[in-house]
């Protein structure tokens, strides 16, 4: 099979609505009715908009908006809304991330350190590796003295199926070089994610 245009998967478009197809007549549906006869390659193709992350790279997503700068107070970017797929039951989680990093000579652009969220949250997950990937992404990339993320989601494999906790948040951290080797950066970063309201 040949590869599909911008994606590294050596998998059809074609192929993947296939596969829904086989799921939507599995759960007992008529895939060939009026309403649900487009739907396998629609979602086909919302499955690789999803999960995009996969044909891009972090070099890429930079595409170098690295900037020389005397600037060595902290630097944070908070609320970056966050869409995920759990890898385990390939449902969504939705949340936040907060990235926070110590320039070291270099600064990198703002519109950049959400592009690599969301680069690494357009692909199949667990939250607790998607906060170390952007985490040791974004210290890989600016050289920085530490970088520490906080990510804040609600999945939908805990709210629609299992326990079923509606109200249920998971956070989870990474932090790198001076956020976990120094508690007073540690405690100005945590303070002004949690203060940001």
């Amino acid at each position: 099979m040949s590869q599909d245009k911008n994606t590294g998967s050596s998998v059809s478009i074609d192929n993947m609505a296939d596969a829904f197809s086989t799921l939507i007549e599995g759960v007992g549906e008529n895939s060939t009715r009026d309403g649900l006869i487009d739907t396998p390659m629609r979602a086909a193709k919302a499955m690789r908009f999803l999960t995009k992350g996969y044909s891009e790279t972090v070099d890429q997503v930079v595409n170098g908006a690295l900037f020389e700068s005397s600037a060595n107070d902290m630097v944070l970017v908070t609320d970056i809304e966050l869409y995920s797929m759990c890898e385990h039951h390939l449902l969504p989680f939705i949340g936040k991330c907060h990235v926070g990093y110590i320039p070291h000579d270099k600064v990198l652009g703002l519109s950049k350190v959400a592009r690599i969220v969301d680069m690494f949250a357009r692909r199949l997950q667990i939250q607790e590796s998607l906060t170390t990937e952007i985490a040791q992404s974004v210290m890989d990339v600016t050289g920085a003295a530490g970088v520490g993320v906080i990510i804040e989601a609600q999945h939908m494999c805990m709210m629609m199926r299992g326990v079923e906790k509606q109200n249920s948040v998971m956070r989870t951290s990474s932090l790198l070089g001076t956020f976990r080797d120094n508690e007073v950066t540690r405690s100005e970063f945590i303070a002004l994610v949690n203060g940001r309201k």
